[in-house]
């Protein structure tokens, strides 16, 4: 089997081709142009074949040393991929993050760009469920949970205290004429679980009859959004999900009363300390953008 080449050799070759020019390659290379030029001729020698034209003012490939250039260069890609493929994840800390649909949609995956232009040598994958309490996939290391914060594990943080407003189309709005009484004919959509939220919201809105019959009810905040953004039935939301929806204008807020909303968003952590500090990264930059 015959022998390849030098591998410096290659490498000269291969930047002196790119770039044309025997002194740009020594620049990259951090040799002497004429370091540059030996490594070429004893390739050159090895190969009994010319790559370069020496010309007055610089170099040129001949069409050999054109031919060979191309694989020499994507041999090099092909190392270096493979180089970081197999290497380069092992530097990484692989954080398993968990957050309830709504959150996860609305919240985490508009901005989590932010958190791995921070911290690269994190890699976030990222689930996403209905209802949770408690880690139920062993390979969970973070969960971003709505509740009261009694759960068994050791490691819980309360991200926030929310606060929740009534929420529906602009064409919905302009039914309701500004006038908080005309609540009591509205199309009323509820979130599963936050039933007592509209009698509270009557009682903040200075409304003594009972809320209306509820209209349709869903499972998660984000599909209340959804449900109505075409232009009928109004919610009660938390402002964590309703600010991107009212600044893109297509929700708005009839009425400024709110209600705290009686569970909040925790962080859950499973204490293993190979992952403790991708967490405390994680739950630093989560609390700094929920603030």
């Amino acid at each position: 089997m015959r022998r390849l080449p030098h591998v410096t050799w290659l490498s000269t070759f291969e930047a002196a081709a790119r770039h044309g020019s025997f002194a740009a390659a020594a620049d990259e290379l951090s040799l002497t142009p004429a370091a540059v030029s030996q490594h070429i001729k004893l390739l050159e020698q090895t190969l009994q074949m010319k790559l370069f034209k020496r010309l007055p003012k610089g170099v040129e490939l001949t069409d050999i040393g054109q031919a060979y250039a191309q694989p020499v260069r994507q041999s090099f890609v092909d190392l270096q991929t493979a180089t970081d493929g197999l290497f380069q994840t092992q530097k990484q800390t692989t954080l398993h993050v968990r957050a309830s649909i709504s959150f996860g949609v609305i919240v985490l995956m508009p901005r989590l760009n932010e958190f791995r232009a921070l911290h690269p040598e994190i890699n976030v994958v990222v689930s996403t469920t209905v209802w949770s309490d408690r880690m139920s996939d062993a390979t969970i290391d973070v969960d971003i949970r709505y509740g009261n914060g009694d759960w068994p594990e050791p490691d819980i943080w309360q991200l926030r205290r929310g606060h929740a407003n009534l929420i529906c189309s602009p064409q919905v709005a302009r039914s309701l004429s500004a006038d908080p009484a005309n609540l009591k004919t509205a199309d009323i959509v509820t979130i599963i679980g936050s039933e007592n939220d509209w009698s509270r919201m009557f009682g903040a809105l200075g409304i003594e009859t009972a809320a209306p019959p509820v209209w349709m009810s869903v499972e998660s905040s984000l599909l209340a959004l959804e449900s109505i953004t075409p232009g009928r039935g109004i919610a009660i939301v938390d402002t964590l999900f309703t600010d991107s929806y009212v600044k893109k204008g297509t929700l708005t807020v009839p009425f400024k009363q709110s209600v705290p909303t009686t569970q909040n968003f925790y962080l859950v952590a499973d204490p293993d300390r190979k992952t403790r500090p991708a967490v405390a990264c994680f739950r630093e930059w989560i609390e700094s953008i929920l603030k």
